[in-house]
C-alpha cells in the first residue's frame, strides 16, 4: 500500500492495516448487500487495489484523492460509496461527476446504471454535442446522479430554469488532470462556487500534476491520499515495443504490422483529426475494417464508431487523444502509437487501453527521425528501455507500391470530402448571410433617410 509512504502537507497518510490485506470481498469493505449483488452480476468478483483502499474511507465520509493507473477500477471506487450513501439517505441531485470527455461520461453513466439498476438509480448525462433541450428535460426530472463535462454543465446552471446543485452531497472529478489540462479551470471554479461547501469530494487522477494539487487545496477538506502506484506506471502484462523508421514509410510499416498481427483488435492513435481520417481511408482502401474516432465527428457518429468497435464489427479503431482516457474497451489486443504523443503522460493513458483488468496486450510506438527526443522522454518517464519490434524490412518494402496507391486514393477522398463540406457550409452560409445582410442594409438605409428628412 503505497499510501503510507506519501506524506503530504494537505494529506494524511494511512497506516496499511492488516485487515485491509485480508478484506477481499466488497462486503468486507462495508458495501451493502444490494450493491454486493449488483457487483456479482457485473462479474466483479473481488475489489481492485484502488477500491480496497478508497471504498472503506469513502464510506467513513472522508474526502479522497485517488491516484491509480488507468484500467484499475476507479469508477467502481467512487460509484459504490455514492450509491451506498444514496441508499441510506435518498434524495434527488445527490451526486455530480465531472469528466473531461463525452465518451467517458457515457461510460460512467453506464456503470452507475448497471450498479444501481436494482435500486432504481436515475442518471443524466450532460455533455456538449447533444441537443440541450432534451438535457434540460432530463434535469427537470431531477435525477439522482448527474454526469457532466464542465462546459455544458455551466451552460445549464446559467440557462436552465429551476436547475441548481444546492443540495449536492457528492462531487467527483474523474481524470482530474485532464479536466484541468483541457483548460476547464474557469468552469471548474464556477461550479465549485455554486455547490455547497458541505459536501464530500473525490478527486481521481492517473497523474498528479501541479494543477491537480492546486485544485485539491481549493476543493477538498482534509483529504486522504489513496495511491495505488506512486510512480507513473504501465501495467506489467503489457509488452511494449518501438519501431525506428523513416517518416515517409510510416504507412507502409503500419500496414505490415496489421498484416503480421492479423486477427487481433487494434487501437491506433494519431495526433490530428485529419491524420486519423486519412489513415482510416487508407486502410479501408487496402481492405482493412477500420473506423475513425475524433473530435470533429458528431456525437452520434462517435458513439456509433465506439459501439461498432466494442461489438467487434470492426477490428481497427483509429483515434485521437479523445479516446486515450477512460474508455474501457475490453478486447483491445494491440495499441499502436502511429504518431508519438507530445506529452509523455499521454503515452501512459494511450497504452492503458490494452492489457486492462489483468489481460495481456501489446503496445508499439512508431519513432521517426523527428521523434527521438519525445521517445527518450517517454522511456525516462516509465523508467524502462523498450525493445525493438522485430520486422522483416524486405517484406515491408514489397508493400510500398500498394500502399502508395492507397495513399493517393485516400488523399483524393479526403479532398472530395473537404470540398463537400465547404460547399455545404457555403450554401448554408450564403442563405443566412444574405437574409441577415438585407435586414442590416434596410436598417442602415432607413437611418440615413430619417436623418435627411430631419434636415
Amino acid at each position: 500500500m503505497a499510501a503510507s509512504e506519501e506524506h503530504d502537507s494537505a494529506t494524511e497518510a494511512l497506516q496499511p492495516a492488516a485487515e485491509e490485506e485480508e478484506a477481499k470481498t466488497f462486503k468486507d469493505l462495508g458495501v451493502t448487500d444490494v450493491l454486493c449483488e449488483a457487483c456479482d452480476q457485473l462479474g466483479w468478483a473481488k475489489p481492485t487495489k484502488i477500491q480496497v483502499e478508497a471504498i472503506p474511507l469513502a464510506l467513513q465520509g472522508r474526502d479522497i484523492i485517488g491516484l491509480a493507473e488507468t484500467g484499475s477500477g476507479k469508477t467502481g471506487a467512487f460509484a459504490l460509496p455514492i450509491l451506498n450513501a444514496l441508499l441510506e439517505t435518498p434524495q434527488r441531485l445527490f451526486a455530480l461527476v465531472l469528466t473531461p470527455t463525452r465518451e467517458l461520461a457515457f461510460q460512467i453513466s453506464e456503470q452507475f446504471e448497471a450498479l444501481g439498476s436494482s435500486i432504481g438509480v436515475q442518471c443524466a448525462v450532460i455533455v456538449g454535442g447533444i441537443d440541450s433541450m432534451s438535457q434540460s428535460l432530463a434535469l427537470a426530472k431531477k435525477p439522482h446522479i448527474v454526469i457532466a463535462t464542465p462546459g455544458r454543465l455551466i451552460d445549464h446552471l446559467e440557462n436552465t430554469k429551476g436547475f441548481n446543485l444546492r443540495a449536492l452531497k457528492y462531487l467527483v472529478m474523474d481524470e482530474a488532470d485532464r479536466i484541468l489540462n483541457m483548460d476547464f479551470e474557469t468552469e471548474v471554479d464556477k461550479i465549485l462556487k455554486v455547490i455547497p461547501r458541505d459536501r464530500k469530494t473525490f478527486l481521481f487522477s492517473a497523474t498528479m500534476t501541479k494543477k491537480v494539487q492546486k485544485l485539491q487545496r481549493a476543493a477538498l477538506k482534509n483529504p486522504v491520499k489513496c495511491a495505488v502506484s506512486s510512480k507513473y506506471q504501465t501495467v506489467e502484462k503489457l509488452q511494449q515495443y518501438y519501431l525506428f523508421i523513416p517518416s515517409k514509410f510510416k504507412d507502409t510499416y503500419l500496414v505490415y504490422i496489421l498484416n503480421e498481427l492479423a486477427g487481433n483488435s487494434f487501437m491506433i492513435f494519431c495526433s490530428t483529426c485529419n491524420n486519423t481520417q486519412r489513415t482510416a481511408l487508407l486502410l479501408r482502401n487496402l481492405g482493412f475494417t477500420a473506423i475513425p474516432l475524433h473530435g470533429q465527428m458528431s456525437q452520434s457518429k462517435r458513439l456509433g464508431s465506439l459501439n461498432k468497435f466494442k461489438a467487434k464489427a470492426r477490428s481497427i479503431l483509429l483515434a485521437t487523444d479523445v479516446a486515450s482516457r477512460g474508455l474501457d474497451i475490453p478486447h483491445v489486443d494491440v495499441v499502436i502509437n502511429f504518431d508519438i504523443p507530445t506529452h509523455s503522460k499521454d503515452y501512459i493513458h494511450r497504452v492503458g487501453r490494452t492489457a486492462r483488468a489483468g489481460r495481456s496486450g501489446k503496445a508499439i510506438t512508431f519513432v521517426t527521425q523527428y521523434d527521438v527526443e519525445l521517445f527518450q522522454r517517454i522511456e525516462h518517464l516509465i523508467g524502462k528501455k523498450l525493445p525493438v519490434f522485430p520486422t522483416q524490412d524486405e517484406e515491408v518494402m514489397m508493400l510500398t507500391e500498394r500502399v502508395s496507391e492507397a495513399q493517393r486514393f485516400a488523399r483524393m477522398e479526403l479532398r472530395e470530402h473537404g470540398e463537400k463540406k465547404k460547399r455545404k457550409r457555403e450554401d448554408a452560409g450564403e442563405d443566412d448571410d444574405t437574409e441577415g445582410a438585407i435586414g442590416v442594409r434596410n436598417k442602415v438605409a432607413g437611418g440615413k433617410m430619417k436623418k435627411r428628412k430631419g434636415r
